[in-house]
């Protein structure tokens, strides 16, 4: 579409990455352990607070191959999502490098 601006195109392709997040968890560096420790904490102070969205940024994968936080990171994820703690979870866009962008479901409203 030659009319369509670039930044409004990023956002229907589902391009929301680090620059759209209200804060940002890097966990580049960070030991499995520490990754799961920030998680979890990221996880529970959320449910105290007002709705957010956090980028996490994760390491790459090594050259030649090998493990990293992505599966460890993405099933604390999902898992929090199934219990109503996150809105949105997706992949950060290429260009953002590894991660997840995720939108912390916050704190339930009272009714009344």
């Amino acid at each position: 579409m030659p009319h369509f601006d670039e930044f409004y195109a990023n956002k229907l392709r589902g391009g929301l990455g680090v620059i759209d997040a209200d804060s940002v968890l890097d966990l580049r560096g960070a030991s499995r352990e520490k990754a799961a420790a920030s998680i979890q904490d990221m996880l529970e102070r959320s449910r105290f607070a007002q709705v957010k969205s956090v980028a996490i940024r994760l390491d790459p994968p090594p050259e030649g191959g090998g493990e990293t936080l992505f599966q460890p990171v993405g099933k604390a994820l999902l898992e929090a999502k199934k219990r109503g703690w996150i809105d949105r979870l997706q992949t950060l866009p290429a260009q953002d490098g590894l991660g997840f962008y995720v939108v912390l479901a916050g704190k339930p409203e009272r009714e009344g």
